[in-house]
């Protein structure tokens, strides 16, 4: 079993299999050479990208990220700005400042050789670092598979066993164990999934950690809401959330009162947020950061019976939900596509908000189910190798059709639907393993190959 914590991670943009990733990989790597004592010797470090991470590894914030984490910098605590920065002076041929003591001659050119087309069997997010002794030798080689959602794995990794936390008061591994413990108990799924995490952790962690990700959440909203201007990457894509703000405000002061474009509007500041390379919280992924806040806020500033205890429930409900993806099939774009993604966040979203708005925990499972089942097939396709388009309007259209989701199994027992939470589960999976790689984050096939194209002629 895994904790919410492990899923709800705060980092930076754009990417969390591409960037957020490949810095904990970096920051690995050289930590264990300062531990194995051979940080002195390293006279060079080269990086070997392989599939979705040399193929859109440079509209990611990959090299980049890697790099800053091969420096000692770390996801929840680096400055996006001066990783920015340091990665524009590491592109000059910058001496890279290894764990932060050791200066080694970089040269971009020949340290980071992206490997485009070749995929690694593990898993189509991998990565290689070296470093090098002044004669050539070799002292130590890893390879890192980014696997979704910022978990990173290594060759190691995946013939272990996998490592556990403690067998908590209810242990569970399918959607199914989890409700029928909830209807044995006479609990809520929260109530369930926080027993659990108090096992782990103290009362006064569980509650900080659960704020400090809400507070992020909340806090990405309103940065993307007020910060105007063009998002990187040479598209010329404007950040459209502080004009819609405007007109959604202007709306809802002349009297309209059936606005349904809130959720819609906090997923895309969110998503800019995230394009620009900002900080935000994995929800499940980078990718789909905008969509559980977007859901989280709309429950905080128009359910008229909201709690703070509520928005609590709604993490735990929707970190449950997300772990059922994450343990059981996949929530990275480059192995199932966005609906391991974006689907798998309005799944979450949609069976959090129904668990706080009132509803039972089968209507929690079916609006889960809802939210998935229609965005199954669903690619993964950025134009150019970034995180924009079709993503920042896949976030706001995914947030609003979360809520419907929610509002739809509310209005339902549920008892007479035929799919389950875990049997579409299994079937996204199947279905993203069917899907062509190219509709798999290469940005070789689909909306990117289109764009593409017109661009070119």
């Amino acid at each position: 079993m895994l904790s919410v914590f492990d899923l709800f991670k705060i980092g930076i943009g754009p990417s969390s299999s591409h960037t957020v990733g490949p810095m904990l990989a970096g920051k690995a790597f050289a930590d264990e050479l300062r531990e194995k004592a051979l940080l002195d010797g390293v006279a060079r470090i080269r990086l070997d990208l392989y599939g979705s991470l040399a193929l859109t590894g440079d509209g990611h914030g990959t090299t980049g990220a890697v790099l800053s984490g091969l420096e000692g910098e770390e996801p929840q605590s680096v400055d996006p700005a001066r990783l920015a920065a340091r990665t524009q002076e590491l592109k000059n041929n910058a001496d890279l400042r290894l764990a932060g003591e050791k200066a080694v001659p970089f040269l971009y050119t020949r340290d980071m050789l992206p490997h485009k087309g070749l995929f690694l069997p593990r898993h189509s997010n991998a990565l290689t670092l070296t470093a090098f002794a002044a004669d050539g030798t070799a002292l130590l080689a890893k390879t890192y598979y980014s696997v979704g959602g910022g978990f990173i794995r290594t060759e190691e990794d995946f013939d272990a066993p996998q490592e556990a936390y403690p067998t908590p008061p209810y242990p569970y591994a399918t959607a199914a164990e989890l409700f029928a413990a909830c209807e044995r108990e006479g609990k809520s799924i929260a109530e369930i999934v926080l027993a659990n995490e108090l096992f782990w952790r103290s009362k006064a962690e569980v509650d900080e950690g659960l704020q400090k990700i809400i507070t992020t959440m909340r806090e990405s909203v309103e940065r993307g809401c007020c910060t105007d201007g063009v998002l990187p990457g040479g598209y010329n894509v404007r950040r459209r959330a502080p004009n819609l703000l405007r007109k959604i405000s202007a709306l809802q002061a002349a009297g309209r009162r059936d606005l349904s474009l809130w959720p819609m509007l906090y997923a895309f500041a969110v998503a800019e947020e995230n394009a620009s390379g900002g900080r935000v919280v994995t929800a499940p992924t980078n990718g789909a950061a905008g969509i559980v806040p977007a859901v989280l806020l709309q429950y905080t500033n128009f359910y008229p019976h909201a709690t703070e205890q509520g928005e609590r429930d709604f993490l735990l409900t929707a970190g449950a939900i997300g772990l059922f993806y994450k343990c059981n099939a996949s929530i990275a774009g480059a192995e199932v596509g966005c609906q391991g993604e974006v689907g798998v966040a309005c799944s979450m979203a949609a069976g959090a908000y129904c668990a706080v708005t009132g509803g039972s925990v089968k209507q929690v499972e079916v609006a889960a189910e809802i939210g998935m089942e229609h965005n199954l097939g669903l690619t993964c396709d950025p134009v150019g190798g970034l995180v924009q388009i079709p993503c920042i309007e896949r976030n706001g259209v995914a947030a609003e059709r979360a809520v419907n989701c929610a509002q739809l199994s509310r209005l339902e027992d549920g008892r007479q639907r035929v799919v389950s939470l875990d049997k579409i589960i299994e079937v996204m999976y199947r279905t993203g393993i069917d899907l062509q790689s190219r509709y798999k984050e290469t940005s070789l096939g689909g909306l990117a190959e289109a764009v593409g194209e017109a661009i070119r002629g």
